[in-house]
Order: structure tokens, then sequence, then C-alpha cells
């Protein structure tokens, strides 16, 4: 068939927004005709985020194409995550298994490896204090990402991470040891890594969700020979792909900070009674040295609004509708409030406070965070409401929280609406991997 978008004859998969040429993964320097494929690897992908994010970035010159991808979620006997994928994008090179049983061998060659490794442990949806970091059920699982990358017959050139910003100071005991422990093993492993905590709504997107993304390059790299001698505060300002993709201010001084320790003393002795992690929402590291500093974003384009993105009333079914007579029960939770509670440790009786949410939500902002727990009719102080025209208060759609998190309206079409609210409560923004995509073709390209 024909391809509207390439103009050649071959097959194609039509919901695909891409097409992909075959090629190897080309040199950085390159004529602007030849196409450079980016052979990609996609772990914990849930329903495909990172994936719509890099499909959009394809162009230009490079594409990105995935190679393989798994998403699995242990303990659960219906798969919709991974059912929702395939339905997306099709059962080649998927695989619905526990990461633990997938061997290096068996995981083709591959230019870029990426994933939001399960952030439980550092999930704002528990308090900082029951955080256990690397050493929760679940933050183990940065390990098996460690093991594929050392069992590669050739690790991939480039690594692309997201995980929620609590890590910078996971945890309480030893604030910032999970990060030092993440990269002084890829230190290990030959790659240099930047980080940027990215709130999407800071940079036009249309919801304020703030995520931390970490590039990675193998020294094998052009960009990691050029981080080796760049300044490090034009890199995080200027030069690094985060950068081009993500424009900043800083605010302070660079803090140096060296972990170029064995991982058991770092693990042991890293942030050891420190009142404050030692880095910052923006940093570099190479060779075990780390340069970071405080942020802001520095972004003058348009500001997305959540009615920007609402469907029209006749479109949203009536159960999003919530009936007057739980009016009064949603206020309550939304509002500021003193509760008694008993201690855990010592039985004692203690005032619980929580400070107001705005209600309903305002449209002419960005939305806040989606949650996992968006779904479902029942009131709550974390779910969005708004106003409608008609003067009814209502709950958002999956479709709408789809929009809010920038992917096609329906992906997660398929499974019931409270599954489709959890996936996009643990969904990344689309436009930040696109952005960052684009940021890092322009980077292989020499640009």
């Amino acid at each position: 068939m024909l391809h509207p978008q390439c103009l050649v004859e071959h097959p194609c998969v039509p919901h695909r927004s891409r097409c992909y040429p075959i090629g190897k993964f080309g040199p950085v320097k390159s004529s602007s005709k030849k196409k450079h494929t980016v052979r990609v690897v996609e772990l914990f992908a849930g329903v495909g985020g990172f994936r719509l994010g890099l499909e959009r970035a394809s162009g230009k010159g490079v594409d990105f194409k995935i190679v393989f991808s798994d998403q699995y979620e242990p303990g659960k006997r219906k798969q919709h995550a991974s059912e929702i994928y395939v339905a997306r994008f099709g059962k080649k090179d998927h695989v619905n298994v526990d990461i633990a049983t997938i061997k290096g061998k068996d995981v083709p060659a591959h230019d870029l490896l990426v994933g939001g490794f399960p952030c439980q442990d550092y999930s704002v949806a528990s308090t900082l204090k029951n955080s256990k970091g690397l050493q929760g059920k679940k933050g183990v699982l940065w390990w098996q990402i460690h093991r594929l990358l050392s069992e590669a017959k050739e690790a991939p050139s480039f690594l692309l991470l997201e995980n929620v910003d609590r890590l910078l100071g996971s945890p309480v005991g030893q604030r910032g040891r999970d990060l030092a422990v993440m990269l002084r093993s890829l230190d290990l492993l030959g790659y240099a890594v930047e980080w940027r905590v990215i709130n999407a709504a800071d940079h036009g997107m249309p919801q304020r969700r703030r995520r931390i993304f970490l590039l990675g390059y193998h020294k094998r790299t052009t960009q990691y020979k050029q981080l080796l001698i760049a300044d490090p505060l034009e890199w995080i300002t200027g030069s690094g792909p985060l950068a081009n993709a993500f424009p900043c201010k800083v605010e302070g001084q660079i803090v140096t900070v060296k972990i170029n320790s064995d991982l058991d003393v770092l693990s042991r002795d890293f942030g050891e009674k420190k009142a404050r992690s030692q880095f910052r929402s923006s940093g570099i590291m190479i060779n075990g040295v780390v340069r970071t500093i405080t942020h802001k974003a520095n972004y003058n384009g348009e500001i997305a609004q959540l009615g920007d993105h609402l469907q029209p009333e006749s479109e949203v079914p009536t159960g999003f509708y919530i009936p007057k007579a739980q009016l009064k029960e949603w206020r309550y939770l939304k509002g500021p409030k003193k509760v008694p509670r008993v201690a855990l440790n010592g039985g004692h009786e203690y005032a619980y406070s929580e400070g107001g949410m705005v209600f309903p939500e305002p449209l002419d902002k960005p939305s806040r965070t989606i949650i996992t727990g968006e779904g479902g009719r029942s009131p709550s102080r974390f779910k969005h409401v708004i106003l409608t025209k008609s003067g009814r208060y209502r709950r958002l759609t999956p479709v709408e929280l789809e929009r809010l998190n920038m992917f096609p309206d329906g992906h997660t079409e398929g499974v019931s609406d409270t599954w489709r609210a959890f996936f996009m409560g643990n969904a990344l923004v689309v436009g930040v991997v696109e952005r960052i995509g684009k940021a890092l073709a322009a980077s292989i390209k020499g640009e």
C-alpha cells in the first residue's frame, strides 16, 4: 500500500504515526538526507507513553523504532496494560513477562533503552517516612535494568529513564542515597548521566506533573566525550540535549558531589544524617563526580489550559456527573480540616491537619497531577472535579485524562473507566518524551 506519510509502497500498521526505513544506527555526523534508525528497547512499558513520544519525535533524519518492549504487572491475572499496548502497537517485538526472567542475550541489539521503572517506593501517595527506596519491594526492579545492561553483548549508546522527583531525596535516613547508587552503578557500566526535574506544565503542557528524567551516554558516544570536556553549567543550561529540550535558568551555585566509592560503601554511608539531599533539580555525572544545581524553567510560550482539553457536554456519559446529594461530601473532602488521630508508636492523640483544595478545578490553568485513583464515582479529595457551563459538577472522563497526558483520544479503550484512569495516573506526559527525543535526535545528527 502507498503510505501517506512516507509516500513509498510497503506494508505498514495504520494506527502507527510513523513508518521506519530499515537501517543501522550510524555515525554522529551525517548528511541531512541520510536516515538513521535508533533501535529502542522499552521496559516497564505501561500503555506505551515512551513509544508514542519517540514516534512523534521521529523525522528529520532520525527515526526511533521499538525493537523490544516488556510490560508486566506482578500478581495480576489480567495484564490490562500489556493488552492495551498490544491493541495499539501490535504483538510484534512485545512480551508480557516478569523482567527478572528476561536474559540479556534475548534482548535484541539496541541503541537506546527507555523505561519508567516502578516508583511506588518513592511515590507521593505514601509518606516520605515510609519510603524504602532501593530496598523496597518494587525498588529492587532498578537492578533488573542494571542486570540487562551488564548482560548486553554491546550496551546501548543511550538511556532515557523516568521516575518521581522524590528520587532526589530518598530515603529519609540517607537523603539522596538511592540516586547516588543509581548514578554510580551506571558510572561503573561506562555511562555519563544528566538529569532534570521537569514539570510538564512549566513548558506549555496541559498537566502539572513533576518527574525526573535521566539521560545517559555510553563512553563510546560523542556525547560522552563532549560532556567530558564541557563546562558543567554551560552543558546544563545551553549545550546539553536536556537544555535544548527544556531551556532553563539556574539559581545558586553548582554543588560538586563525589560518588566514586564502592557501591556497598556508598549504599551504607551516602547522605547519612543529612537534613537535605545534596542533589538539586538538574545535574550531570561523569567519572564518579556529580555537578548539580537548582534550575527553573525558561519558557515564554502559550500555557495550556484544562478547559481546552474537555469533551463537549453532549459526549460525557451521565455517570461522570456528581449528584447534588453528594456535593456536600465532596466539598468536605476538598476543604481544610483538622481530624483527631492516634499515633501508631505511642498511642497519644493528635490533630491531623490538611489544607483546602480548589473546588471546582480552575479551567484557565493546567490541570493538577492526575493520580491512579482518579476513576470511580465515590467522593475523593484528590479526584478532579470541574463545573460545566450548564452549572453541573462532574469528574473528568478517560478521554480527558488521556488528553492531559497528551495521549491520543481513546488510547486506553478496551478496559473499564477505572483502569483507564489508573493507567493515566501511572503514565508520563508524552510531550516531555517527544521533546527529549527530538533533542537527542538532533544531538545524534550533530546539529
